[in-house]
């Protein structure tokens, strides 16, 4: 029963990551941020996990772990609605235009984007736009409460790992353990699929469905201004979450066990071995009973953890991995949605159907060659290590399917269609749309009959039209005309011009090998979690499982998706401006930049941790080879009917409890 009230929070948890991960460009959007400012509301899941997760991973481990697990699910939800509230304080989205908010009410109508008149300001509405909009904000951003509602969620899932893990470690037949934790990820990565597949729906139905005339809405789902209706995913996962807490209060603090025997593991009993032995003299631990519940219990045991080199080598190098974990899956959809021209919803479609799936049965894969080899802490750490090199070496592939730039007038090539090594940024302008009075920071794409996209109909010099809603055509545009081309209509359709065949090739390519590096990942999934307290000793397997995940959160899960967000920002070519003329989210980058920067980060920060794994291999193959015989394969056969006393005593792996455990074998 605990297993199946834990798999259903797992999944709800794996639900709120991806549905966060797939909705922030989406918030980066509908907020008017950059991609580091985005990344720091993505960040601030972390900070709140880490406000909390080492004292619940320490002195929840004493306590009713399923009640605090299940506190912790309330919490979650919570959070998770206080998330999407904003949608409902906030004024329909307004996105930048050359109708200015104001469509054609039909397809007779005429509309003229380029404007002679230097008294109209049809075309150059930006400064009064901005002025109005600017005194109309409150003083207190919205993003505050999206941010809040992020970390108050991190708090919430603080318990559930850690305690979680410790519970059925406690619990489970010895040599259970990895089988069942390879269960929990499989599950959760069901939860990654559901949420990827639920994040597709939202992103792709508009944001302010319900609200408005959808036939009045211009753009579509792949254009960079397109907010999908984000608030929706975190209203369910919400719901989901709360009521994945009930079962909880109902699961005893402790479990019965069996009276028949069982095997026991020597190296997992603190007193089996002399190597445990030895470890247990090098980390001392003078106050046993009393002090091990308050605060100098806490730090006695932390410096014993860090003390421990091959535990803070694993330590760092998982660090480097989650980093570049972090900031790819962050950023990934938008690198697609540039590079390759997809849509975010269908982007989040494939992950959910074809890598999703995959992982899933990679993960469980993992869990059960671990149990099936009976592999101890050596052979785990080789499953692991090999399946991380053929992942890594399979993500190293994916920069070669690229496409080419984008053929934007004014930004990646001239208003001839010549490639420029520097981008003419800055230069909207052009002698074709000179007697236009175009706004120059206007972004609202048309792709012209001659391959080239103009940032706007007013700047490809277009003087009619004729169309409504999506459908809206411009005609007589000077610009095109003056490129050579044969036309008496010149004209141009909104939205940017479509990519080629070969580049709809390279996409499938790319998420054929994605696929395959995340089945590796995925692989060493199970014995990756194993070897964060194989280490250590067993009285602190909680607290080192706690503190893995702190380290992993507070840095790398907090800062990776600001530094990944600022500098994928400084490939961005044209800006929207809030209203207050401040920078926005960015409405198009320089793909190559993109890419080049984007992998250049994730492969770069897996080149130490090729290193570490390396070093921490060498100290275990020397640890564990030597002693081969006794802590690795003994085990010996125990009638736990004698020793149900002192095993009631020791589920919760203190030193305390062990002591007597000791003394009574």
């Amino acid at each position: 029963m605990f297993m199946i009230a834990l798999s259903f929070s797992w999944i709800c948890k794996a639900l709120a990551a991806v549905v966060m991960k797939a909705s922030i460009t989406q918030i980066e959007r509908r907020f008017g941020m950059t991609s580091s400012e985005a990344g720091l509301i993505d960040g601030s899941f972390e900070i709140g996990n880490l406000l909390v997760i080492t004292l619940v991973s320490h002195f929840g481990a004493k306590s009713h772990i399923p009640r605090i697990i299940g506190t912790g699910c309330l919490i979650m939800g919570i959070g998770s609605i206080l998330t999407a509230s904003p949608h409902f304080f906030m004024e329909h989205y307004k996105y930048d235009s050359t109708l200015n908010g104001k469509p054609l009410e039909n397809s007779t109508a005429i509309y003229t984007p380029c404007s002679t008149d230097l008294n109209s300001t049809s075309n150059n509405k930006s400064s009064v736009l901005l002025e109005s909009g600017c005194k109309n904000e409150s003083a207190l951003p919205m993003w505050i409460y999206v941010l809040m509602g992020n970390m108050l969620r991190g708090i919430g899932e603080s318990p559930i790992t850690p305690l979680g893990i410790t519970y059925i470690d406690n619990f489970a037949n010895e040599g259970h353990s990895a089988f069942y934790i390879g269960i929990l990820h499989s599950l959760a990565v069901i939860g990654l699929a559901t949420g990827f597949l639920l994040a597709s729906l939202c992103i792709k139905l508009y944001v302010d469905i319900g609200y408005v005339d959808l036939s009045t809405i211009t753009i579509k789902p792949i254009d960079s201004r397109w907010v999908g209706a984000w608030w929706l995913g975190f209203l369910i996962v919400g719901i989901l979450s709360i009521a994945a807490g009930i079962p909880f209060f109902f699961i005893p603090k402790s479990l019965e066990k069996p009276t028949n025997k069982r095997k026991i593991s020597a190296s997992l009993d603190i007193s089996s071995t002399k190597e445990n032995r030895s470890r247990r003299t090098n980390c001392k631990n003078p106050v046993q009973t009393k002090e091990s519940k308050n605060l100098t219990g806490f730090f006695l045991s932390l410096k014993c953890i860090l003390s421990n080199w091959m535990y803070l080598i694993y330590l760092i190098s998982s660090l480097f991995t989650f980093s570049s974990f972090i900031g790819y899956i962050t950023y990934l959809s938008k690198y697609l949605e540039q590079h390759f021209d997809q849509s975010m919803s269908k982007l989040n479609l494939l992950l959910g159907i074809i890598a999703m799936p995959t992982v899933s049965i990679s993960v469980f894969l993992g869990g059960f060659i671990s149990r099936k080899l009976k592999l101890k802490t050596l052979g785990i750490a080789k499953l692991f290590f090999i399946s991380h090199i053929c992942a890594i070496t399979l993500k190293a592939m994916l920069p070669s399917f690229n496409c080419e730039r984008r053929l934007v007038a004014g930004l990646t090539v001239t208003y001839d269609g010549s490639d420029q090594e520097t981008h003419p940024q800055n230069i909207p302008s052009s002698f074709c749309n000179s007697d236009c009075n175009c706004d120059p920071i206007l972004w609202d794409p048309v792709c012209g009959d001659n391959g080239l996209t103009y940032m706007s109909p007013c700047l490809a010099g277009c003087k009619s039209s004729v169309g409504h809603g999506k459908d809206l055509v411009f005609h007589n545009c000077s610009c095109i005309e003056a490129n050579h081309f044969q036309s008496r209509k010149a004209s141009a359709h909104l939205g940017q011009c479509s990519r080629t065949d070969d580049c709809s090739r390279k996409f499938i390519y790319f998420m054929t090998m994605q696929t395959l590096s995340s089945f590796f990942f995925g692989l060493g999934g199970s014995p990756k979690i194993m070897l964060a307290f194989k280490n250590v000793e067993p009285e602190l397997k909680s607290l080192a499982l706690g503190l893995h995940f702190l380290v992993l959160r507070a840095i790398g899960g907090i800062l990776a998706p600001i530094y990944f967000g600022a500098a994928i920002d400084s490939s961005c070519l044209k800006w929207a401006t809030n209203n207050c003329g401040d920078k926005g989210a960015c409405r198009m980058y320089d793909s190559i930049s993109y890419r080049n920067i984007f992998f250049s980060l994730c492969l770069g920060l897996h080149v130490p941790v090729i290193i570490l794994n390396i070093i921490l291999f060498m100290i275990m193959k020397k640890k564990y080879g030597e002693n081969n015989g006794s802590s690795n394969s003994g085990e010996i056969d125990v009638d736990e009917s004698n020793l149900k006393e002192p095993l009631n005593n020791n589920i919760q792996f203190e030193a305390s409890a062990h002591e007597d455990s000791e003394t009574h074998i």
